[in-house]
């Protein structure tokens, strides 16, 4: 942990149908990284408090309610602020417009403004995402594209930080944003302790997918093409040229390219290209391979083929996601 010790004061910002999850989310990462501090004979590293619009009991999406203790004070500010997000936003916006004014005005200020989920329509509509990268839950990054075209929407993204503003994707992408910020207070050891104690399998990179591809072919209405999809995901180790793929669902290289694409909204080719990062990125988490292995059971015809299509993908190299992610093990090689 830096010796430039101070405590974070960290607000959690809700109001009428906030998601109950993602202000508990972050809470606790926060709560839990203040346990461990204390098993280490070292003072807490965060204060946080809940923050409305009006002080008061708050309801939730669900039964719970938290009581905020304080109201927004653009003259007063926390270190961090993390707005949650809420399953009808534009409802929630309309409800409580001085959330967009109070961002507005402290975000030059504030070391650390989040937003999880559809929270970011609030940063938005404040304009403090024009020009940036920003992502949100994927049901309504559609939505927040349309209806802020200044924005550059990365809709599969599970956080993305520009600057002092953070954005992420919904509800548990939330323990992701806040680990994150955990790891970059008080270190990745830490960080990866209060993950191990809420059960979080692994901390996810801020790039990486909000979907996997066993998920996404579980979505696909046709048959054939789901039938395909799962073929395709047990085979990555062999060349799979559309048409053998086309072959194996029994339909012509035009008619199946058109389903496919009609199905799942991708070509085979990013569906096969997609699902070989996957791989590769589960590779480099749970095994201490060396990357020219990796890339043969991904299928990449060579390790610098998949440097060069991973790095497109997530953003970093194989070899720096390894380092960051990795559960067990050292460097498998070369990356």
């Amino acid at each position: 942990m830096s010796s430039h010790f101070r405590v974070r004061r960290v607000d959690i910002v809700v109001y009428p149908g906030f998601k109950s999850l993602e202000a508990i989310g972050p809470l606790c990462v926060f709560d839990y990284a203040n346990v461990h501090l204390r098993k280490r004979d070292l003072p807490p590293a965060y204060q946080v408090e809940i923050a409305a619009p009006q002080p008061g009991a708050v309801q939730s999406d669900t039964l719970m309610s938290l009581h905020a203790g304080k109201g927004l004070d653009s003259g007063d500010l926390p270190d961090a602020a993390i707005l949650v997000g809420a399953r009808n936003i534009e409802e929630a916006m309309r409800h409580s417009p001085a959330i967009v004014d109070w961002a507005a005005a402290v975000a030059p200020r504030i070391a650390r403004l989040a937003a999880l989920c559809s929270g970011s329509f609030f940063l938005a509509e404040a304009g403090l995402l024009d020009g940036r990268r920003a992502t949100t839950h994927w049901s309504v990054s559609r939505l927040l594209q349309q209806r802020y075209p200044r924005i550059d929407v990365q809709a599969d993204a599970i956080y993305i930080r520009q600057g002092n503003l953070w954005t992420s994707a919904g509800v548990t992408a939330g323990i992701d944003l806040a680990l994150a910020m955990v790891e970059e207070d008080c270190g990745r050891d830490l960080a990866l302790e209060v993950a191990r104690d809420m059960v979080v399998y692994l901390k996810r990179p801020g790039g990486q997918s909000q979907f996997s591809m066993h998920l996404n072919s579980q979505t696909t209405s046709h048959p054939g093409i789901r039938k395909t999809q799962d073929w395709i995901l047990s085979n990555l180790h062999q060349p799979l040229a559309v048409s053998d793929l086309a072959a194996h669902a029994a339909m012509s290289l035009r008619n199946f390219t058109r389903v496919f694409v009609r199905e799942t909204g991708s070509t085979p080719q990013a569906f096969v290209e997609t699902a070989r990062v996957d791989l590769v990125r589960r590779l480099l988490e749970d095994a201490a391979l060396p990357l020219k292995t990796v890339a043969a059971r991904a299928g990449f015809g060579s390790d610098a083929q998949l440097r060069k299509v991973f790095q497109r993908h997530l953003g970093v190299t194989p070899r720096a996601y390894r380092e960051r992610f990795a559960s067990a093990g050292g460097s498998g090689g070369e990356g």
